[in-house]
């Protein structure tokens, strides 16, 4: 016997009939002999509504109510899938984060798990029972106060349970039958990947492809877990998320994996930034202590008559105004100019570890841009990828064109969206 860890996302138990789908497919793991522990989101979009809700009370919801509003969500799923279990005939006991003892950080609306005590998961396997976990959610370690972990918070909630718990494998269900080549919403013929390596899906999900969490990806890739992307809709062999050595010959190992795109970032720029040492590290570190992830950073050279220079970075959109209230409180004391606000931008990304030994790639993607008639930004690339930022309009045409200029498009049926999220 074995143990699995499930993941299902809001458009699975979107309604009653796809928690009652659910419910069977995870009895029928449990009668092939497997312990199973399942990890819930909220059904379909009410985590969104809840938040509309939170902001038609108050503009500004505190963000300690805010985060115990929106766990909510995620218990009323766990709560009707234990239901929808038992109804066929097996023990299912549902167990919110902090319940199932998943510790973070006090950061309300973005924490991180600092540690999980699965105490009470492991008797109700003991005692025969599949047990059910509310994600997106933990308990702050220092406050005990409940604290959410951001959007695809429940993925790192699975991927953080199997590691605790040594379990086999890590399964998230998801709207469609893996992982593929570009957003099948904007590439209808984009291919389905049977294998893809953490390196590569670390870099796919931080620009932008939305079926796994970057922190999720994190987690699975420091414990060894191996991810399973299916579709709760269908039976389709779907996509594994492993170690690069693992699964795939190399030398069969395509050169490109996939494109994705992200439309959720801003870019703000400081300009006219004293061109002398300790200026950057100022202005980073005000929005670190912000609690603000940045992107991709650029600096032009500085005029030799001005010694001055402009320092260009993206952000996720909705940190936007705290980064430039944050950074107006410095104007002084670092001695910019003034800011400038972007929030029309998007950011198409091209990863695959096969470009470290195959020149031209580069080349041929900018090509693609060109061709597509589509203006570059800003450039940023790492080993196995290049991304560049261009106008928010143009990320459809821009997609499509490199998709095709690497070969990807699939010759096969066009890629099935069973839901309406894409989580």
């Amino acid at each position: 016997m074995g143990l699995v860890v499930q993941k299902y996302g809001g458009s699975s138990v979107a309604d009653a009939d796809g928690i009652k789908r659910v419910a069977k497919r995870i009895v029928e793991t449990r009668k092939a002999g497997d312990d199973v522990v399942v990890v819930v989101s909220a059904m379909g979009d009410s985590t969104d509504d809840l938040i509309d809700l939170a902001k038609a009370v108050s503009p500004l919801p505190a963000g300690r109510e805010l985060d115990m509003l929106l766990t909510a969500g995620e218990r009323i799923s766990m709560a009707l899938l234990a239901m929808a279990i038992s109804n066929l005939g097996y023990e299912a006991r549902s167990f919110t984060g902090s319940q199932a003892g998943v510790l973070t950080t006090s950061v309300h609306g973005k924490a991180r798990i600092i540690d999980v005590t699965p105490g009470r998961i492991r008797s109700a396997l003991d005692d025969g029972a599949v047990a059910i976990v509310a994600g997106f959610q933990g308990v702050s370690q220092d406050t005990k106060d409940i604290t959410t972990l951001g959007r695809g918070g429940s993925d790192t909630t699975a991927v953080a349970l199997a590691a605790s718990l040594e379990a086999g494998v890590c399964e998230i269900y998801t709207d469609v039958d893996g992982i593929y080549s570009a957003d099948p919403r904007l590439v209808p013929h984009a291919r389905r990947l049977p294998h893809v390596s953490y390196e590569e899906m670390l870099e796919l999900a931080a620009c932008g492809s939305k079926v796994l969490h970057l922190r999720c990806v994190e987690y699975a890739r420091r414990y060894g877990i191996p991810i399973h992307v299916r579709s709760s809709f269908s039976s389709r062999p779907g996509t594994w998320v492993t170690d690069e050595s693992e699964g795939v010959d190399q030398m069969e190992q395509a050169i490109i994996s996939g494109v994705a795109h992200d439309t959720s970032e801003a870019k703000i720029t400081v300009v006219g930034v004293p061109d002398k040492p300790g200026q950057a590290a100022q202005l980073f570190s005000t929005i670190a202590q912000s609690e603000i992830n940045i992107d991709m950073i650029v600096q032009n050279v500085s005029t030799t008559a001005t010694g001055r220079a402009d320092i260009s970075f993206t952000l996720p959109k909705a940190d936007g105004q705290t980064a430039m209230s944050a950074l107006t409180r410095v104007k002084d004391t670092v001695g910019f100019e003034h800011l400038q606000y972007d929030d029309q931008i998007g950011k198409v990304s091209l990863v695959g570890a096969g470009m470290r030994s195959h020149p031209g790639v580069s080349a041929r993607f900018f090509e693609a841009i060109s061709d597509a008639g589509v203006n570059v930004e800003m450039i940023s690339t790492s080993e196995i990828r290049i991304s560049v930022v261009v106008r928010a309009t143009d990320v459809p045409e821009a997609v499509a064109a490199v998709h095709t200029a690497f070969d990807l498009d699939s010759a096969g049926e066009a890629a099935t969206v069973y839901g309406g999220t894409g989580r």
